[in-house]
């Protein structure tokens, strides 16, 4: 019995060729199994009926933890076939063909060192990789920022720049060897090396590299460390001066910063975590998580200021185990790029850069390919949530309920930004870019989009792109525009819901999309909405009233604008309180009598200013007038504190929510926070601000859902990462017996926003 089978999926370096070797062998299957350059695997089995079906069970259910089976093809040849030509008396795996016949199928993402490659390393009688860095195996290792081309092969990869030695080249052979057809093989006498050198470029010589720079970060030297994915910079946890001189390289004032410890046991002695986080910690995605500080937290106060939680992440290297065995310290690990700056990638560019900055560099001569950021998630509500999806998911897709009858770009927003590519009824998420506010950025997209339609062999028919006029994002569409495709601009929000409907297959929801920004069909800023929506369109149902922002953006910045904005001539004393506040304003006396100029002049319809409905910006204003953040240094800092600031709060306020033609009045809640500041604790106020704004909220919601007869209700943007208000949402939602969903395995922030994009041009190709 003959069989031809092609596997679309993720199945290139995973170990996928050993595994179907081994099963075939077992089973006395006769064939071969190779790559093709499409990301598919071809496989030739001839054998009894019975040992067919038992190799074809266990190749379906015994397969890599790591493999995803996206399409199986099996064409049973009961006769010798000479087109074919399908003749062996034992199975081989075969060099890769160049056959291309589905739409691309990619290589899983960079994987977290495994337990056996890790024991390698702590043994002292393995000569060749004794605390050898880059040991890795079928299982794991990096995979998408070292690929150059497709197929899968070692040839395709950046680690072809060094020739396997004898001794591994007899491990590749080996079937019963887990380095059995691994294709980034290496050992001390062959692969990649680190190298340390001082901040003048002059080479340190030493035979304990690793024990020594441990020793100095623990010090509190800050070093510069290339990864898998680009550069970080490390230093002590513990160590005030160095991560005070690491926020002045960084420009990041109040930002938190991540930590990395050696395993679980000492990341308990200052967070909280529950199985969840836990098994996430330990996975072989091995993110960023973000826990509670426990009770009594040591680690340095200026790691994450005035936040509940710190982001924590166990080492995915095994140059991190080497870095972190080598002494009981706990790591500060942030990027090495600077504000709004695409990763580093480059030795030189590392150096030039940064030497007049850090103390050190750890260097390796391993070319990266792609560049990659840590991936970072929290739990929200019991759920997860991906803040930001890159380094352990990307270039996995994920699966839509419809094909796409053509390729699809969507670019996203403008911030946090992501792309995503569908094909097929799969949808390509590309790796995190950042904010495209600088011609770096914006240079570091385009080779990223060059990268993957390199990868696809795609070129895009539809490009869908923000609303916004102004955005980098949209004028790239627009540049891209030629007689081949077309272009779509799809409303913020809606785009939102749409990567919510998208993650679980849904044709209709009452979607609550609160965020900080996001241009509206009538030209003005939404932010706090509900949006009546299926596949094909949305009807804007509700939202939080209209607020001024004073001065645009700069009220973004200083949300003390915002409460003038709000509160002016509704409440008694209130210039006072603005003079009180005088030194929160950068200009002082002048900026605020600008200020209160302006409001009369707005109030009095003799002035306009941008308006808004923005959530995020009703969160920063709370967050300013309760004295707990008067200036945002980085996206969500008010908003995040002021969340910080309530956990544990109780609804002083009581407030019934103040709903007028399925509008939220905000005014009230700020007037009423301003009257009982006095009154109450600033906790329980700041609770009384999120359960408010999400009474409200679910209120009409659940009106639109009961006269609609929609049974979802979900909720994206932003605002989604706040555990208090998700939980309020889900209750009260729950309690009306409607179903409450929100993301989890797309972001709900902008980062998500490609997805929802893309997913509406398949309603309208």
């Amino acid at each position: 019995m003959l069989s031809r089978i092609i596997i679309e999926g993720t199945i290139q370096g995973i170990g996928f060729r050993p595994f179907v070797y081994r099963i075939a062998v077992k089973n006395n299957i006769s064939g071969f199994i190779r790559n093709n350059e499409d990301g598919t695997i071809e496989i030739a089995a001839e054998g009894t009926k019975k040992d067919t079906d038992i190799f074809l069970h266990e190749l379906y259910y015994n397969k890599p933890f790591l493999a995803h089976y996206h399409n199986v093809q099996i064409d049973k040849l009961h006769n010798k076939d000479s087109h074919h030509n399908y003749q062996y008396d034992k199975f081989l795996i075969f060099p890769s063909s160049n056959n291309r016949k589905f739409s691309f199928s990619m290589i899983p993402p960079d994987i977290s060192i495994c337990n056996e490659c890790l024991a390698d390393i702590y043994n002292e009688n393995d000569k060749r990789r004794f605390q050898y860095p880059f040991t890795s195996c079928t299982q794991c290792g990096p995979r998408y920022t070292i690929l150059k081309r497709t197929p899968y092969d070692r040839e395709g990869l950046s680690i072809s720049n060094f020739p396997v030695c004898d001794e591994c080249i007899l491990e590749y052979n080996n079937p019963n060897d887990k380095r059995f057809h691994s294709e980034t093989i290496c050992c001390k006498n062959c692969g990649p090396k680190y190298f340390l050198i001082d901040k003048k470029g002059s080479n340190i010589n030493t035979m304990k590299q690793l024990p020594l720079i441990s020793k100095l970060i623990a010090e509190g030297s800050i070093v510069v460390v290339k990864g898998i994915g680009g550069f970080h910079l490390i230093t002590s946890a513990f160590n005030y001066e160095s991560i005070s001189k690491l926020r002045s390289i960084k420009n990041r004032k109040n930002k938190p910063f991540a930590v990395m410890a050696k395993d679980i046991d000492p990341v308990r002695s200052f967070a909280n975590l529950n199985s969840e986080e836990e098994k996430l910690l330990k996975s072989y995605i091995k993110p960023i998580v973000l826990l509670s500080k426990e009770k009594n937290y040591y680690l340095s106060s200026l790691l994450a200021p005035n936040l509940h939680s710190i982001g924590v992440i166990l080492p995915y290297t095994g140059l991190h185990n080497l870095l972190l065995d080598n002494n009981d310290s706990i790591m500060v690990v942030t990027s090495a790029n600077s504000k709004n700056q695409p990763i580093i990638t480059d030795n030189s560019e590392a150096v030039k850069t940064l030497s007049n900055s850090v103390d050190y560099f750890l260097l390796h001569n391993l070319d990266i390919i792609s560049r990659s950021e840590d991936s970072v998630i929290k739990y929200v509500y019991d759920k997860i949530s991906i803040l930001r999806r890159s380094r352990g998911y990307v270039p996995n897709p994920i699966y839509l309920n419809k094909k796409s009858k053509t390729c699809i770009l969507a670019l996203g927003a403008e911030l946090n930004l992501t792309f995503s590519i569908i094909i097929d009824n799969k949808c390509y998420i590309s790796n995190y870019i950042g904010d495209i506010v600088n011609l770096e950025n914006y240079f570091y997209l385009q080779r990223s989009l060059n990268q993957f339609f390199y990868f696809l062999r795609q070129i895009p028919k539809i490009i869908v792109c923000d609303l916004h006029p102004s955005f980098n994002t949209t004028r790239l569409a627009y540049n891209m525009k030629n007689s081949g495709n077309i272009i779509i601009q799809q409303q913020h929000h809606y785009a939102h819901i749409l990567s919510l409907m998208a993650e679980y297959s849904i044709d209709e929801i009452i979607g609550i999309v609160c965020d900080g920004a996001g241009y509206g069909d009538d030209g003005s800023i939404w932010g706090g909405e509900i949006l009546t929506s299926n596949k094909y369109r949305y009807e804007r149902s509700g939202h939080l009233m209209e607020q001024p922002m004073i001065g645009g953006d700069k009220a973004t910045s200083y949300p003390l604008r915002m409460v003038v904005g709000i509160l002016y001539n509704k409440v008694d004393q209130f210039e006072n309180f603005i003079y009180d506040k005088i030194h929160y304003f950068p200009d002082g006396n002048k900026e605020v009598e600008i200020l209160f100029d302006e409001i009369i002049k707005i109030n009095n319809n003799k002035f306009k200013t941008t308006m808004t409905t923005s959530t995020g910006r009703i969160l920063d204003a709370v967050s300013s007038l309760l004295g707990i953040c008067y200036e945002r240094t980085y996206e969500g800092e008010p908003a995040l504190k002021l969340e910080s600031a309530a956990l544990n709060g109780r609804d002083v306020l009581r407030l019934s929510p103040l709903i007028s033609n399925n509008i939220l009045n905000t005014t009230i809640l700020l007037q009423n926070i301003y009257e009982n500041k006095k009154r109450f604790t600033t906790k329980d106020l700041a609770y009384s601000a999120h359960l408010y704004l999400a009474k409200g909220l679910a209120e009409i919601a659940i009106e639109k859902a009961v006269t609609t007869g929609i049974k979802k209700i979900g909720l994206s943007g932003g605002v989604a990462y706040n555990s208090i208000i998700t939980k309020t949402l889900s209750e009260i939602i729950g309690n009306a017996g409607i179903e409450f969903i929100t993301h989890e395995n797309t972001p709900p922030g902008d980062s998500g926003i490609s997805i929802g994009q893309a997913y509406s041009a398949l309603f309208i190709e």
